[in-house]
């Protein structure tokens, strides 16, 4: 059985905290619940990339998946210090599911006329949430600080993203632009308030196994929303041999994304962050950030795929190639981050992949849709055969 602890607080709080290193911290059907909103969000992300397929487009594509990301991280973080089988969490995560449904709902045109709705969603979800946790612990708790801070940081910050959604075009991609820049640094400087002093990230004690598994979860739920695109536009076209050869080989290339993250990396982390010392620190860099880029290759890989299925034959255009190529090499990447931050070392095997999708540019640059991702997958079904033989 999970052993937690209650929280004590000046005011006698009656909430639950879960004990640090509670390696048997499952996660929780109303989690799982909560993540379903995410797939609405990760689909809209996906056609928002393919309906404006410009470096503009990817660029406000981007900016809308770091809010997204971090309106979820932060939620998972959330129900790793606070117990999800309690009534008031339960209740916190059913109102931020429909706060981050508002949300999802404005993705398509949140640089048009949506601006406003989703910046309001947005805000809404990161400032009550904050507050909720500072009124939750109460005073007299080594958290009570941290969360205070994140709440005024989260209401300094709401007011750009607030701004932005009241202006239109430029203007708004740069009040959005900066508010996510500042999101993503400031914790590393601790978030300080005058008076307040900074946070300790290292320090924070967590059920680092549960936050893992949060992450691992968001990936399935990032591959399933990929193959559901990629079903979906598979069963709306004529079965031609090239969009039957495409749909397989999409499909491949989704299991070997999969492979890469839970044949080892996934385990060895929820391991690391169990008994890490500073297990704070290990979910800020390994789970919060270098989980993000593999999570927006996904994204890019299942933008490639629907394309790719419903126009075998094209020929690749520098758009396409981008999604076909880049999505494959960011997540990479983000794989690769993933592992240094758990062992320290970076795996050359990732670096060698990603090198040998860059010499694949020549190739898609007069091919057929198809055979570039042919090559792709070929590149992700070798690397995962180097991680069994490494064995």
């Amino acid at each position: 059985m999970s052993r937690h602890r209650p929280l004590t607080s000046g005011k006698g709080r009656g909430l639950l905290l879960r004990t640090r290193g509670d390696g048997e911290a499952r996660v929780e059907p109303i989690e799982l619940f909560f993540d379903l909103v995410y797939v609405l969000a990760a689909t809209q992300l996906t056609h928002l990339l393919l309906e404006h397929l410009s470096p503009r487009g990817a660029g406000e594509t981007l900016l809308l998946l770091m809010a997204v990301w971090s309106a979820w991280s932060s939620t998972a973080w959330i129900t790793s210090w606070f117990d999800a089988r309690t009534l008031t969490v339960r209740l916190l995560l059913v109102v931020l599911m429909l706060g981050s449904l508002f949300m999802s709902a404005a993705i398509p045109d949140a640089f048009g006329e949506s601006g406003l709705a989703f910046a309001v969603a947005y805000v809404a979800i990161q400032v009550g949430r904050n507050a909720w946790a500072v009124l939750a612990i109460g005073r007299g708790h080594s958290l009570t600080r941290d969360f205070l801070r994140l709440l005024i940081w989260s209401v300094g910050l709401g007011i750009l993203w607030i701004a932005g959604g009241l202006v239109e075009g430029d203007r708004r991609v740069v009040f959005w632009a900066a508010a996510v820049a500042i999101e993503y640094t400031e914790i590393w400087f601790g978030f300080p308030i005058p008076g307040l002093g900074r946070g300790r990230p290292p320090d924070w004690m967590i059920a680092g196994a549960h936050l893992a598994e949060r992450h691992e979860l968001f990936i399935i739920l990032a591959l399933g929303e990929s193959i559901l695109i990629t079903g979906a536009t598979y069963g709306e076209l004529p079965r031609l041999p090239a969009t039957v050869v495409a749909f397989v080989v999409a499909f491949i290339g989704s299991v070997a994304l999969w492979w890469l993250y839970f044949d080892r990396g996934a385990g060895a982390g929820r391991e690391a962050i169990t008994h890490a010392a500073t297990p704070g620190w290990l979910g800020l860099s390994a789970y919060s950030y270098f989980h993000l880029p593999m999570v927006a290759g996904i994204i890019m890989v299942a933008g490639a795929d629907e394309l790719t299925i419903a126009h075998p034959t094209d020929s690749s255009s520098p758009p396409l190639m981008a999604l076909m190529l880049g999505g494959p090499a960011l997540y990479l990447a983000g794989n690769a981050l993933f592992n240094w931050a758990l062992s320290g070392r970076i795996p050359w095997s990732r670096l060698v992949a990603i090198a040998g999708l860059v010499a694949l540019i020549p190739l898609a640059a007069d091919a057929a849709a198809v055979t570039p991702l042919i090559a792709a997958t070929l590149v992700l079904v070798s690397l995962v055969g180097w991680d069994l033989r490494s064995r």
